[in-house]
């Protein structure tokens, strides 16, 4: 969507920077991997198509995209925004009967950035910007069941499993933003910053 075409949110260990043509060749050299193919249940596509996928995500008001940076690489003065990408989270508003249901959804394609809570903060500032600006009332979630590492993160985090799909090897997970919820969302990503993003952004160490 092009909403937040112009956000970044910044944060303690990963930056979110809105998903541009110019990021689009490393993503699609991560998506050749078979591995995150399996976990994201993606085939694979040209990078022509990758292009358009992407321009076309940009038109979609119903699809919210953002990069993840590895912060520590982004502040690097000698290090530049794709060296820093290491993954993406989104959001899908495909409820046609209600808007304020989002689907979400995290990947850290990058392995040395797994394991280092990038994942989960990735997740809790989505859904801060996903409360605030998009009106959320409630997250889903779709993992495939072989992946225990995300089904972990999204019950630490707060999500019950709704359903299984046995045809589709899928577990369906529910987070209803009550206010109390809100408040805890709130409370837990306060250190994020959001600003306008541009292409020479970042921000001295603190």
């Amino acid at each position: 969507m092009k909403l937040n075409e112009n956000v970044l949110i910044d944060g303690k260990s990963v930056v979110l920077v809105p998903y541009k043509a110019k990021h689009v060749d490393k993503y699609h050299a991560w998506m050749q991997s078979p591995e995150l193919q399996e976990l994201t249940a993606s085939e694979p596509l040209t990078l022509e198509a990758e292009y358009e996928m992407q321009h076309s995500w940009w038109l979609d008001e119903d699809k919210c995209t953002f990069i993840v940076l590895d912060r520590g690489l982004w502040q690097d003065p000698a290090v530049n925004e794709i060296d820093s990408m290491c993954g993406d989270v989104n959001l899908f508003f495909n409820d046609q009967d209600d808007k304020t249901v989002a689907e979400i959804e995290i990947m850290i394609a990058e392995s040395n950035c797994r394991g280092k809570g990038f994942g989960k903060e990735s997740l809790l500032l989505m859904m801060r910007y996903g409360v605030q600006e998009l009106k959320v009332s409630k997250y889903t979630a779709k993992i495939g069941c072989q992946n225990t590492a995300s089904l972990g993160l999204f019950k630490k985090i707060g999500f019950v499993e709704e359903s299984i799909s046995e045809v589709f090897q899928e577990v369906t997970l529910e987070f209803p933003m009550t206010q109390s919820i809100q408040e805890r969302i709130m409370d837990i990503t306060s250190h994020a910053a959001m600003k306008i993003y541009s292409d020479d952004c970042k921000v001295k160490p603190t």
